[in-house]
């Protein structure tokens, strides 16, 4: 079943129609936002372009739905970053923790600016056109062990996604990462194969990770980005007056999105608070050590994996993130 068929009630047949495949629910942002985008992609197209909106998996996992993308079956996809290093290496320099400000507008300077942009070419060669990036919340520690004070990671097991760039993250504060399927994730809490893991708010609430997680660390450590691609033919085939109103449109609702998400993980956090877990905020001092500590380890991983391309972009990022001030 479809969502958000944009164009309905417009008389004509849309010229250009794009299925966008994603994986969240369509309660969650991403997908609130891209009914946003196409329904205001309709109306200043006058019709002539249509997005039919398919959440929650129901074009396939991630690695399916990119391949799609590549191979013409499917027009496009909004994809967190952690699912695409596999099939672009450049693009892990986003699990590099504390890589954006924690400032908005300032993660938006960079997400948006040169660094951004120089990020989306690098899908060129991999055969899919990249219309920009999305923020999708930020991630913080949870465990079943203490988290009083940084010192309280060493030891510890936590959960990552198949990535050393996350391994090593982990590895600088003396704990160890596994690399579990997020399905298996809950069970593993559960009974202990690991203590600890790193997600959002809003996903911690919906996996119910609070329940086998009384200690939560509010970090803010990773962010988490979407990567808006789309099948180059399909894109190709636009009128550049199109190409032109698409990309705006996806820029101009990432305020909506950051505040659409923004109440979603308030409101996690009073669930959660409300269950009776320890939940504690990282001071700036001790934001500043996690980032000391963690920051040039995920950093080597990064450059070790993506060579002379990651090193350029690299290259942007500190320069763009110096001029921040953050």
């Amino acid at each position: 079943m479809a969502f958000g068929l944009a164009g309905a009630g417009i008389a004509h047949s849309a010229e250009y129609v794009a299925k966008i495949g994603h994986l969240e629910s369509a309660r969650q942002s991403r997908h609130v936002m891209l009914e946003k985008v196409a329904k205001l992609v309709s109306e200043r197209t006058d019709g002539a372009v249509e997005f039919q909106i398919f959440p929650q998996g129901q074009l396939g996992q991630q690695r399916e739905m990119t391949e799609g993308v590549q191979l013409g079956s499917l027009e496009a996809t909004v994809a967190p970053a952690a699912f695409l290093g596999g099939f672009n290496p450049a693009v892990s320099i986003l699990d590099i923790p504390y890589l954006l400000p924690e400032d908005d507008a300032a993660a938006q300077k960079i997400r948006g600016g040169e660094f951004g942009k120089k990020l989306c070419e690098t899908f060129n060669s991999r055969g899919v056109h990249c219309v920009g990036l999305w923020p999708n919340g930020r991630k913080n520690f949870t465990s079943n062990k203490p988290l009083d004070k940084i010192a309280d990671f060493s030891g510890q097991k936590f959960r990552v996604m198949d990535s050393n760039i996350l391994i090593q993250q982990f590895n600088a504060l003396g704990a160890s990462a596994i690399a579990l399927p997020f399905g298996e994730l809950y069970t593993a809490l559960q009974t202990g194969v690991v203590d600890g893991e790193e997600n959002p708010l809003d996903t911690i609430r919906a996996m119910k990770f609070y329940e086998v997680q009384k200690n939560i660390l509010l970090s803010n450590h990773g962010a988490m980005e979407d990567v808006i691609l789309f099948n180059p033919a399909w894109w190709n085939n636009l009128p550049a007056k199109y190409q032109t109103v698409i990309t705006d449109t996806f820029q101009e609702v990432i305020p909506e999105l950051i505040a659409h998400k923004a109440k979603g993980v308030a409101s996690a956090l009073e669930e959660i608070k409300a269950s009776g877990a320890n939940v504690r905020e990282v001071s700036e001092a001790e934001k500043t050590e996690l980032r000391a500590a963690m920051f040039p380890a995920a950093k080597k991983a990064y450059l070790d994996r993506a060579g002379e391309e990651g090193a350029a972009l690299m290259a942007i990022y500190e320069k763009e993130h110096a001029a921040s001030g953050n």
